[in-house]
């Protein structure tokens, strides 16, 4: 996202100065990384971003909660919505968001606190039920949908999930930590970010059967391999059965997002194009540079990543 603009939405009592915009300008550096202060009032907080939106041309908008509810209405750019508050009235009423509350995060303004009575939780209602209006379909594949697991706060994943196809679960809880952020949101950035720039990876395909232990746990510095090599190639898991439903399962719980839209399942894996196939298969006239997993070479997932490494990613 080098030279970028990313507009940020953050969620409910929440402001611009939170540790997800901390996350973002770290990682980012070099990304222009807006992100205001949303008015308490939801139909002010719309209209400001609207405005935002049309000054600014943000390449990418993501939110978190009530920022993803908002996300979610500002058609025409690409967007992540993170555990989405699509029925934020709701939420508040069931969670005690009611009454007086404290701003998690310092804001501009110095306010420190603010009240919630009927009337504003009615005026949430009113601009979450805005929520799909407008939708098209070329709209519907430009938002991802990330939901965190162990959310008990808000579940609203069907309901998105009815209206856009990229939505999936994260390992995590309603607000995102570093871990969760990295592992889940990062890849998705990434991918947006080389669908707009039309770019090219390097392809490596990784054999599911080298990545976990005896005891099916995932093997010695595999994890550590996966997150380096996602940062330079477009990275497969390849699977020789379609219906193996354990695999699938094993893939979601360890590595997750970045396997997400990332499996591909195919008994000839010598048809496979691409630039290296990581495999303990003696594949036969792989259109790929094979990596032979437990050779001479590639005893363990550290030759693995050392030889990567080495390579800078081409």
């Amino acid at each position: 996202m080098a030279g970028k603009t990313l507009l940020y939405c953050h969620g409910f009592g929440s402001s611009g100065q939170s540790g997800t915009v901390n996350r973002l300008r770290t990682v980012m550096p070099n990304t222009t990384i807006i992100a205001p202060d949303l008015p308490l009032h939801p139909h002010e907080a719309i209209a400001l971003l609207h405005s935002i939106c049309e000054e600014e041309k943000p390449d990418l908008i993501i939110g978190t909660s009530m920022g993803g509810m908002y996300t979610e209405q500002l058609r025409g750019f690409d967007r992540i919505c993170i555990n989405p508050a699509l029925e934020i009235a709701e939420t508040m009423k069931a969670h005690g968001m009611t009454g007086t509350q404290q701003y998690q995060n310092p804001r501009l303004d110095g306010i420190q606190e603010f009240y919630v009575d009927k009337t504003l939780v009615k005026e949430y209602r009113e601009v979450s039920e805005q929520r799909f209006e407008g939708l098209t379909e070329d709209d519907s594949q430009r938002v991802y949908g990330l939901f965190g697991d162990e959310d008990d706060l808000v579940d609203t994943f069907d309901m998105f999930h009815e209206h856009y196809p990229q939505a999936t679960h994260f390992h995590g809880e309603h607000r995102m930590d570093d871990k969760s952020y990295m592992h889940s949101v990062v890849p998705v950035i990434r991918w947006i970010d080389d669908k707009q720039e039309k770019r090219q990876r390097p392809i490596i395909y990784i054999g599911i059967e080298t990545m976990a232990d005896a005891r099916q746990m995932p093997a010695s510095s595999v994890q550590k391999a996966v997150r380096m090599l996602i940062e330079h190639y477009q990275v497969y898991f390849v699977c020789d059965n379609a219906a193996d439903t354990t695999t699938l399962s094993w893939l979601e719980k360890h590595i997750n997002v970045p396997a997400w839209q990332h499996t591909i399942f195919t008994p000839r894996r010598d048809l496979l194009y691409g630039d290296y196939l990581i495999s303990k298969q003696k594949e036969s006239d792989t259109m790929a540079t094979l990596l032979e997993f437990e050779s001479d070479t590639f005893k363990t997932w550290e030759d693995v990543i050392e030889y990567f490494s080495r390579l800078g990613g081409q």
